[in-house]
């Protein structure tokens, strides 16, 4: 199907569009943390007029930022590295394994992603609340709570990626893996993992953008000491004023994190997004 000038015309200009509607809000954020702070409130220019690096600098002093980092970090990686090591035996087990009740356990996971989280916001609070009336654990304002809290959303969507990508390897695998000896746990460990290992990073960095910058449910669930960064971000803005060119500095500092795991993993992503589309 050939493309005529017309069409090549019309899809420059729309890429244009949306190139200008993604560049733009980013572009105003990195020039507004080298800005000082009169020039953000004042009247808007497209270039900083007094160039500087002090919102870099005085930022981790207006709040606890690198406290606040390290409490993404702690919570974020947890939850991760334990939705990936729950999810991988369970899409095993729904893929490879027949017991009885397996179709309806699916059709179980999956349909907890036709709700949206919010309504989870109450209920989690009210169980944590009696647990700790129960037996004394403590989960409201814990990094326990929170890490439990972003397992319940990133375990179902984990767990229905990594069975697409177990069930699209022959089984025939595993078992001449099994022939030259090993168990099936062993075929599972030196066969299976590394051959999904696009689709486990790819899972991955999904699981962990979901808790890094999630800010509902931290909100509610977090006290001063396990504050993450999408809510102490708010410190910025205070009843006098609001120090928007910390809080854009901070807003670049917080984003490296994930964009380094992108840029480290970018071709087992894709692999891991496209398996699977063409057999």
């Amino acid at each position: 199907m050939r493309e005529t000038t017309s069409f090549r015309v019309v899809r420059s200009i729309v890429l244009a569009v949306l190139f200008l509607f993604a560049a733009l809000p980013i572009y105003v954020i990195v020039t507004s943390s080298f800005k000082p702070l009169r020039d953000v409130s004042g009247p808007w220019t497209w270039l900083p007029e007094h160039f500087t690096i002090d919102p870099y600098i005085t930022m981790w002093r207006t709040i606890p930022l690198a406290k606040y980092f390290a409490n993404s970090l702690i919570v974020s990686v947890t939850a991760t590295v334990l939705s990936l090591l729950i999810a991988i035996i369970a899409a095993y087990a729904l893929t490879r394994l027949k017991w009885r009740g397996q179709r309806s356990f699916s059709l179980l996971v999956l349909s907890t992603q036709m709700f949206p989280g919010i309504l989870f916001l109450l209920p989690l609070y009210l169980l944590f609340i009696q647990i700790q009336r129960t037996i004394g654990l403590q989960l409201n304002g814990s990094y326990l709570g929170l890490i439990i809290t972003y397992l319940t959303f990133s375990l179902p969507f984990a767990i229905w990626m990594l069975m697409g990508f177990f069930a699209a390897m022959p089984e025939e695998l595993e078992e001449a893996a099994m022939i030259d000896g090993t168990s099936r746990l062993g075929g599972f460990i030196r066969v299976i993992l590394p051959i999904a290992r696009p689709g486990i990073v790819a899972v991955g960095v999904f699981a962990f953008m979901n808790s890094w910058g999630e800010v509902l449910f931290a909100s509610v669930l977090t006290t001063t000491d396990t504050r993450t960064l999408a809510v102490g971000m708010q410190a910025f803005a205070t009843n006098v004023e609001v120090r928007w060119n910390e809080a854009m500095a901070a807003s670049i500092i917080i984003s490296l994190p994930v964009l380094i795991a992108f840029l480290l993993v970018q071709r087992n992503i894709v692999q891991g997004l496209s398996a699977g589309a063409v057999k």
